[in-house]
This record gives C-alpha cells, sequence and structure tokens, in this order.
C-alpha cells in the first residue's frame, strides 16, 4: 500500500483516509520525511516563514476547566491575573520600543465570567488605534461563541463587529480534536467540534482568514487524527479560508491528563502527514513554543514550512510545562532555518514576504 500511496503523492493525487492512517501507522520514518519535504517545496520551494509577533493572553481567569489546560483559573484563585487595556498597550509599546516593530499581535484568552463582548472591541479599537501597522490576530472559534452567546448577537454579527474593530484574522486555538467521545473526555465544556467548524465557515465568507489546529498526544488514535484532518480538509475544499494548519503537541504537565511527553518521531510524523493529507492548506507550522527549537527545525524536513515567530512571551503553552524559551530573536529564528538548508522568510500574517534573511 506504502507503494501506492507514494506514487499518488508524487502525481500530485488527494490521500484517502485510509491511505493517511496508514502513513501514520508506517515504521518507515525516513521516506514519510522526504515525501512531505517534497510536497512543502512543490508548494513553498525551500522557503520557511516565521513572523515577528507577540502573543499577548489578557487574562487566565475561565469559566472551563479543560483537563489538558493548565492555564485557567478561577477568579480569586493563587495564579490568576487580568491585564488592562492600558497593561496590553504598554506590552505592545515596550516590545517595540526593544525590537523596533511587530508585525503582528495574536491575542487568545480564558473565558472572562465578567468582561463584556464591548470589552473585547474597546481592546482591539484601542490597540488599532495605537498601533495601525500591525495585524491584529485575535479569539479562537471558542471565544467568538462565548462572546456571541453572552452579547445576544448571531456568530456573523459577532464576527462583523470584530472585524470592524480592526480583527484581521483568527487564530485557529480551540479545535482540538474533533471526535465527540474524545472531546467529551478532555474538553466537555467546550463548543463541538462542529460549532467550532460553523465558526470558521462565517468567518471565512465574512473574508476573515483563520488557522486551524489539532492537539494530539493524550487520549485519541490515529484514526481520531486523520477524521479531524479530513473535516479541515472539507471545509478548505468549500471557502479555501485556511492560511496554515499547526499541529499542537499535547504538554502534560499541571493538567489533569497525566501521560508522558509524546515522542520526537510521533511529532515529526504528525508534521509529515499533516502536509501530505492537507493537500489544499498551504503551510504547515512547526510551534517551536511546544516542540521545541531543534525539534522544530528538524520538522523543516518533514513537511514544515513556518516557525511561528519571534512571540515574545507565551504563557499557555509554558504553563503546561512547554520546555522551549518563552520568545526567540529574529536572528536565532533565520539561523534555525538556514542551518536546516531553507531559505529564512519574514513574513506578514498573510504570507506576503517582508524581507529574506
Amino acid at each position: 500500500m506504502f507503494e501506492e500511496i507514494r506514487r499518488k503523492i508524487r502525481k500530485g493525487q488527494r490521500l484517502t483516509k485510509e491511505e493517511g492512517i496508514a502513513l501514520f501507522n508506517t515504521e518507515d520514518i525516513y521516506t514519510l520525511g522526504e515525501l512531505a519535504n517534497e510536497v512543502s517545496r512543490r508548494i513553498n520551494s525551500d522557503r520557511a516563514y516565521f513572523i515577528v509577533n507577540q502573543h499577548i493572553n489578557p487574562t487566565n481567569i475561565c469559566i472551563n476547566r479543560c483537563k489538558f489546560c493548565a492555564f485557567s483559573r478561577s477568579k480569586g484563585q493563587e495564579g490568576a491575573y487580568e491585564l488592562t487595556i492600558d497593561d496590553i498597550i504598554s506590552e505592545l509599546r515596550q516590545t517595540q520600543e526593544k525590537i523596533g516593530y511587530i508585525s503582528e499581535v495574536h491575542i487568545v484568552s480564558g473565558l472572562h465570567p465578567e468582561w463584556s463582548f464591548q470589552y473585547y472591541l474597546d481592546m482591539i479599537s484601542e490597540i488599532k488605534s495605537k498601533f495601525p501597522s500591525i495585524t491584529i490576530k485575535a479569539f479562537t472559534a471558542v471565544e467568538i461563541d462565548y462572546f456571541s452567546r453572552k452579547s445576544g448577537l448571531t456568530i456573523d454579527e459577532t464576527l462583523t463587529k470584530l472585524k470592524k474593530a480592526g480583527v484581521s484574522i483568527l487564530p485557529g486555538g480551540g479545535a482540538e480534536i474533533f471526535n465527540s467521545k474524545i472531546r467529551n473526555m478532555i474538553c466537555p465544556e467546550k463548543i463541538s467540534g462542529e460549532r467550532w467548524l460553523q465558526i470558521m465557515k462565517v468567518a471565512h465568507k465574512l473574508g476573515i482568514k483563520t488557522n486551524a489546529t489539532m492537539l494530539y498526544g493524550h487520549v485519541e488514535t490515529y484514526e481520531d487524527r486523520i477524521e479531524h484532518l479530513s473535516r479541515l480538509r472539507e471545509l478548505q475544499d468549500e471557502t479555501g479560508g485556511f492560511l496554515a494548519f499547526i499541529p499542537l503537541s499535547y504538554q502534560p504537565h499541571n493538567t489533569h491528563i497525566k501521560i508522558p511527553y509524546l515522542n520526537a518521531l510521533d511529532d515529526l510524523k504528525t508534521i509529515a502527514v499533516s502536509r501530505l493529507f492537507l493537500d489544499n492548506i498551504p503551510h504547515i507550522k512547526a510551534y517551536w513554543i511546544m516542540l521545541g527549537e531543534k525539534l522544530a527545525q528538524l520538522a523543516l524536513l518533514f513537511g514544515a514550512d513556518c516557525l511561528e515567530g519571534t512571540v515574545i512571551e507565551e504563557k499557555i503553552a509554558h504553563s503546561a510545562g512547554a520546555p522551549s524559551k518563552k520568545g526567540i530573536s529574529i536572528p536565532e529564528l533565520a539561523h534555525l532555518i538556514r542551518e536546516a538548508g531553507k531559505i529564512p522568510v519574514e513574513r506578514d500574517s498573510f504570507y506576503n514576504i517582508i524581507k529574506i534573511w
């Protein structure tokens, strides 16, 4: 079967679910990586992208208690925090003063029980007013659903208001695993996979590009992973709105799902299969925050073509024990890419080239 899969890949033909599962089950990691790298080069040449960005998490106070999450807190609990809009503006200003510029701010937060939808709109409007050149990537589908329910607005109306305030792109978080049984085990309070897909579909139809994610390495099976990828591929066929796919390696520390860290081979295999199966999503991201810098670098030879960005100070994955640094410099990113034999390309949020390093 593997030879038939190899033939299809080299002819640019779409893989079936069964073939995707077969790729996950192969022990020939070298050929898998070679094929994924071949497809990545076909789509993006030898370019590997990064962006000068900053992650901001306005609060870790959240009404949900997902079992895989070490970030969320209740109001008043030790470690709980809330950033004001002025705090966020100050963080962005400090970063700009330190490194000169930021291309993108990435905002993901807890579902705060007291903050109104208007507060989030004011947050985005103020960022856009103070930093008009920064692209705002903000709020997962889970947050969009929460805003909709709190405000009494439809998803369409909620997203339209966010777009008007200054949101250009949605991050892909909250997808986790679409399978309902797995989802009920790891995040029963979270919106369903179907709801996540519905919200992304509305965003795409409004002209808002998004990313997509998959949280893997907890209690799911290879079959669950391929079903997840298949649902994303189907929506991308319909809307074309996904910019990138980010496989997120589960970080088990300080969570309620106590398992060992996933092995590096499974991380590389997941990157490679994602590249081979998602033939209509142009970019596969090796999220160095969760993989670590060296494994993310290796992932560039297994189908990934993007290393995310400078990030500055990531909190969510590090709450669960991610061993990577909280931020990384432009020269470090360029060096990692160059040493992997790829061309370092600084990009904007839409993968337009800013500079080749």
